[in-house]
């Protein structure tokens, strides 16, 4: 019986010789510093292979891995005991079948020195908006060149972007070397011209390498086809390399609150990542927007509270007051907070395949704050292969361009390039949902802590109060010849007959004057609309009733409009005509001219037009008369007041 049991005991110490070795294999693995970095360039540069590479030579792939890529390499072509080592990387169908990279993909490895996540960023230049993905964390870029090729428009694209978003870190790895028969020569010439073209958009230091990817040269020690090379091989730099983190937490305290940590009456905390800075139980800390004030009374994590956190933590803060304090709201250091505004300056990278609408409401998320946002037409975009500043009346996919834009509320911010937290911002459209943009704060404008708001005694109720009615804003919409400008007069005259005081903004009369300098791009549609709706506020304001008779064709503006406005205020009410209807009827000509190709921008034939989903009031011109539609409309306003 002793033998069973001296085997049974061996295998218990086996095992907790197993516990005790992964135990101190994750202990030395948690305390490595980590390092992100992207790989990028132009189409067909090696990027998927390098990272390949580092994961095979850094013993990052498990045996069925091993044997799924052998097999995939051989289905693919490559000959012999040589492994595609892009496949382990390229995970999407469509980019096996065609050996490109369409997705950032992210990996993880480690060597015993570091940890890394390295992103894979596609070189086409129609996914310019994945590598802007990828590189939006990243502390340090590999710029590949394909060796054979040099210096192409994507290597200069991504060197740009690299540089725009922050990346202060750069490798020039020149790729492909066996395919040159490792000149030293071509190398020399590649890194050259890179150089020139880095020093013109600011790179002033970057590490050049000699690799190949496919062959292993110079990726994990160096090779001895360049002896020529006496700098350190890709993996070593990549481990010795500095991160700065340091920086981040000498900075002054800035913490987004993403939720308000409430499990019970007897706690209240504010939670969120540490952006920069440290923080303590006892320091005064400042909410922003509003500027309320408390101090620090604990800090605490899931399983403990700290003495102390810093920047790259995510905590819950608890404050000695009750203070009103939710989620966008920043937390910062009482004695320097950051900036509060509502215009700036910025670069947006431009991520839709729909271009910029000049004047059009998207969202604006920074950080956990999200606003409502407008862009100006563009200062100028940037051709990244001569760096020059071309005019632009818009913002096309890839363009990159510097722009002025207005929030529709103050929000918590800092330049870019001194906090990419509370610099760096996406924005959304309202009605697709889709991401459109990436952009970066570069200061806020002069006019925005000018210009305040003036008070005045006389407010709109008592302009209200005076003529005896609620004010509103009718908003007539629906296609030309659909009869809104009938029916809004006929609106109108009736309403006089009650004695309310009213106005009516028509689209072809505010056409001779105020928005006389408009055509009717789309560009120009969207201002159009939004000035008539800041003058449709004003005379909200003034107490009036106020009606408008305007095609506006797209319903980000009408809800643009809706949100000037206080609560039920804005009716919209859609005069719905059938476009063979309006087209029969042709009172101006217009549908005629359209239709033979004289009249550009027409909407119905050329042009969208956007019907509301949810109008407050529908009228059907084919199944009303004018007067019917008329009394309709009144009905269900009454009462007035």
């Amino acid at each position: 019986m002793s033998a069973p049991n001296t085997t049974i005991d061996a295998i218990y110490k086996t095992d907790a010789l197993i516990a005790e070795d992964i135990d101190a294999y994750l202990e030395t693995h948690q305390h490595k510093s980590l390092l992100r970095f992207i790989t990028c360039g132009s189409v067909d540069d090696g990027k998927s292979t390098l990272i390949g590479r580092l994961l095979y030579d850094s013993k990052m792939i498990f045996e069925d891995q091993l044997e799924a890529l052998q097999s995939d390499s051989k289905r693919v072509g490559t000959q012999g005991q040589d492994i595609d080592f892009a496949l382990l990387v390229d995970g999407l169908a469509a980019e096996r079948e065609q050996g490109i990279t369409i997705d950032v993909a992210y990996r993880f490895f480690a060597t015993e020195k570091r940890k890394f996540i390295v992103a894979d960023c596609p070189g086409h230049e129609q996914y310019t908006r994945n590598m802007v993905t990828g590189a939006s964390t990243a502390d340090l870029a590999v710029i590949l060149i394909d060796a054979r090729k040099g210096v192409l428009v994507q290597t200069r694209r991504h060197s740009y972007l690299a540089k725009l978003i922050g990346i202060k870190n750069i490798v020039l790895a020149v790729n492909k070397m066996d395919l040159i028969g490792y000149s030293q020569a071509t190398y020399e010439a590649i890194v050259a011209d890179y150089m020139s073209f880095a020093a013109s958009i600011g790179i002033d230091h970057f590490t050049a390498i000699p690799i190949s990817g496919f062959k292993g040269d110079n990726i994990t020690a160096n090779s001895p086809n360049t002896p020529w090379y006496h700098g350190a091989p890709l993996i070593e730099h990549l481990e010795t390399v500095e991160i700065d983190l340091v920086s981040d937490q000498a900075k002054p305290l800035r913490m987004p609150v993403q939720w308000v940590n409430r499990p019970n009456l007897d706690f209240r905390g504010f939670s969120g990542l540490i952006a920069t800075g440290s923080v303590k139980p006892g320091d005064a800390i400042r909410v922003l927007p509003s500027g309320k004030t408390s101090t620090v009374s604990k800090i605490v994590t899931l399983d403990k509270e700290l003495d102390e956190a810093v920047a790259g933590q995510s905590v819950t803060i608890c404050f000695a007051d009750e203070i009103d304090c939710s989620r966008g709201d920043v937390i910062a250091a009482a004695d320097a907070p950051p900036e509060v505004s509502n215009q700036f300056e910025s670069t947006i990278v431009w991520l839709d395949d729909d271009p910029l609408h000049v004047g059009r409401a998207y969202w604006l998320k920074l950080g956990t704050q999200l606003v409502s946002a407008t862009v100006q037409e563009p200062k100028y975009t940037v051709n990244v292969n001569t760096m020059e500043h071309l005019a632009a009346k818009t913002l096309e996919l890839n363009a990159i361009g510097v722009v002025e834009l207005a929030t529709d509320k103050p929000i918590v911010f800092e330049a870019y390039a001194d906090n990419r937290a509370l610099g760096g911002f996406i924005l959304i459209d309202k009605i697709t949902n889709r991401t459109v943009g990436a952009g970066m704060l570069h200061f806020s404008l002069r006019r925005a802590q000018n210009v305040h708001w003036q008070p005045t005694d006389i407010t709109r109720e008592a302009h209200a109060g005076l003529k005896n009615q609620k004010p509103c804003v009718l908003w007539f919409t629906g296609l030309s010849g659909s009869g809104k400008s009938t029916i809004a007069n006929e609106v109108e005259k009736q309403l006089n007959l009650m004695n309310r005081h009213t106005f009516l903004l028509d689209g072809d009369n505010v056409r001779h004057g105020l928005n006389k300098d408009l055509g009717f791009t789309e560009a120009d549609r969207i201002e159009n609309i939004r000035r008539v709706g800041e003058v449709a506020k004003l005379m909200a304001d003034a107490g009036l009733i106020v009606l408008t008779a305007f095609i506006s064709p797209f319903r980000a503006e009408r809800e643009m409009v809706r949100k000037m406005l206080p609560e039920g205020e804005f009716i919209e009410i859609f005069v719905d005509t059938p476009l063979e209807v309006a087209e029969a009827r042709d009172v101006k000509g217009l549908y005629k001219k359209a239709r033979s190709g004289a009249l550009k921008n027409f909407t119905g034939i050329d042009s969208p037009y956007e019907a509301p989903e949810n109008p407050e009031i529908r009228v059907n011109t084919v199944e009303m008369t004018v007067q019917e539609a008329a009394e309709h409309i009144i009905k269900q306003i009454l009462p007035l007041k």
